[in-house]
């Protein structure tokens, strides 16, 4: 998949590598992606609510890291903004030959853009309805 100039722009600000870190969104059916230096910070909130949890639902830590860091691939981007989700992510994400892109401030997502029209979220099912339409008037 190619990445949008809208992600692109951001990740050569913040970073002087060309790769992104790509894992399976916490609570949502898509994958999140962000710049390697994220880590430190998703690690750190999983460290706190891990001692915010302790005790009570412990079991809760230890589902929501194995979400977050369990499925992480570091991915590298092409001069173009090309890159190749593996296998596994694409799969439990859903997506097949079109992928749907939404930022998310810090991070952005990847959806498939048939589970965004089903989902819950009428402004994402519009998003996705949206960028089908144009793909289909291309």
């Amino acid at each position: 998949m190619i990445l949008p100039a809208f992600v692109r722009a951001p990740l050569a600000c913040r970073t002087d590598a060309c790769t992104i870190l790509v894992g399976s969104h916490e609570a949502d059916p898509c994958l999140v992606a962000y710049d390697p230096g994220q880590a430190e910070a998703l690690a750190a909130d999983c460290r706190r609510r891990r001692i915010a949890e302790e005790g009570s639902m412990a079991h809760l830590h230890h589902a929501r890291a194995r979400r977050i860091f369990g499925f992480l691939d570091e991915i590298g981007i092409a001069g173009d903004g090309g890159c190749a989700l593996h296998p596994l992510l694409r799969q439990r994400a859903r997506i097949e030959e079109v992928a749907l892109i939404i930022g998310t401030g810090g991070a952005f997502e990847i959806w498939s853009p048939q589970v965004a029209l089903e989902g819950a979220d009428p402004d994402l099912a519009d998003l996705a309805a949206f960028h089908l339409n144009l793909k289909q008037a291309a």
